[in-house]
């Protein structure tokens, strides 16, 4: 058996999270979780159903949408699931981006179509904050539709992207006033935590907390586990390194440009690692937020 420091797995990791949310076992969590984020304009939803997490489309452009969950629930309307780990160029492109394929995937070929669409969710939990939104430290939910600039209202409400940017979420556990706070701290806090706090002793929670525990994974479930936090680990160590090797570059070249170069380096270094593990490039481009070519590129060195 792998020995573990933490008790519970760390929700940021591929495996962890897939394991709590997408898995058919442990559905009743997912369907919890989106209930509290989104119940003021969704009521209940009462069913939810996995669909493909990836576009199988033939061309090589679409085989690069990867969700990391990807379901809908009993009125046909359509919810992305991401879990970001790093900062990334064009994230908010990407999310973009993400929502033409449910939106398209409506489309009924072949018949007298009126282009009436389901409402389509994206939702990305983020473990970092956005640099334009660092003046708000205490604004951590962020709901956008598309709306009038001038009068400020909802122009439609079939499209929301929800951005969750985690490390602005600061309450602990004895401070929760909410189940959607519940959500919130347990996302961030989970791998943190040695026991289930008293505020989360509560069905749902308890189950979460059983299905974290690592010592209850079988021998290829911490193999799998472990192969998940490497990453994650690989990405926060080259981030922080980046970090220290960009601002020594900024001395001279400007801050900005220096973080920006150093993080790109250490971005850099994850891929190599990767691509030493035979991980696939579709991959790679999600961890680390490197174009195809710039990937190419690293495997000719």
């Amino acid at each position: 058996m792998i020995e573990f420091r933490e008790k519970y797995i760390n929700p940021f990791t591929d495996y962890g999270f897939k394991r709590l949310f997408g898995e058919e076992p442990n559905k009743d969590l997912l369907l919890d979780f989106l209930n509290e984020l989104l119940r003021s304009e969704q009521g209940t939803i009462t069913q939810l159903t996995y669909l493909k997490n990836e576009n199988l489309s033939t061309t090589e452009l679409n085989r690069k949408a990867i969700f990391d969950l990807y379901c809908t629930n009993e009125k046909g309307e359509k919810f992305i699931v991401e879990i970001q780990k790093t900062k990334q160029k064009f994230f908010k492109d990407r999310t973009v981006y993400y929502s033409t394929f449910p939106i398209r995937d409506q489309a009924v070929i072949g018949s007298d179509w009126n282009f009436e669409l389901k409402k389509v969710y994206t939702i990305a939990i983020l473990d970092f904050i956005f640099d334009e939104d660092k003046n708000e430290p205490d604004k951590c939910r962020y709901d956008v539709k598309l709306s009038d600039i001038e009068t400020q209202k909802v122009f439609y409400d079939k499209l929301t992207f929800i951005y969750l940017e985690m490390p602005k979420f600061k309450k602990s556990a004895e401070e929760l006033e909410s189940k959607y706070e519940k959500w919130l701290f347990v996302l961030k806090n989970l791998h943190k935590l040695d026991r289930i706090p008293d505020k989360l002793k509560e069905g749902i929670f308890v189950k979460l907390f059983e299905t974290a525990e690592i010592a209850k994974f079988s021998q290829e479930e911490y193999q799998n586990y472990e192969e998940s936090l490497k990453y994650y680990r690989d990405i926060k160590n080259s981030l922080d390194t980046a970090r220290e090797e960009g601002l020594e570059i900024g001395m001279e070249k400007g801050i900005e440009i220096g973080m920006e170069k150093g993080i790109e380096k250490g971005m850099e270094k994850v891929a190599v690692e990767m691509l030493k593990d035979n991980e696939p490039i579709e991959k790679i481009i999600k961890f680390t937020g490197l174009s195809q070519r710039e990937i190419e590129s690293l495997m000719k060195e």
